[in-house]
């Protein structure tokens, strides 16, 4: 098992069905999006590359936890 794959786990066997019905608030999303977009014209400062490089990095975990959450929900 990867390290990373306990807090996946965990996430998912909080409440299975809140895991998968998470989404990123309006506010959030639109940010991470102005990032992308701004990234693809220019270099981000230091700051704002970190943000969108966390983001990203969560967004990947939150994604294997929904798909663990969901197998854990088909067997129920």
């Amino acid at each position: 098992m990867r390290p990373y794959e306990e807090i996946v786990d965990f996430i998912a066997s909080l409440s299975p069905r809140e895991v998968v019905g998470f989404k990123s608030s309006e506010v959030a999303r639109q940010k991470v999006w102005e990032l992308i977009e701004r990234q693809k014209s220019a270099p981000l400062p230091a700051d704002e590359k970190a943000e969108l490089d966390h983001y990203l990095e969560v967004e990947h975990l939150m994604r294997l936890a929904k798909a663990r959450a969901r197998q854990l929900l088909a067997h129920e």
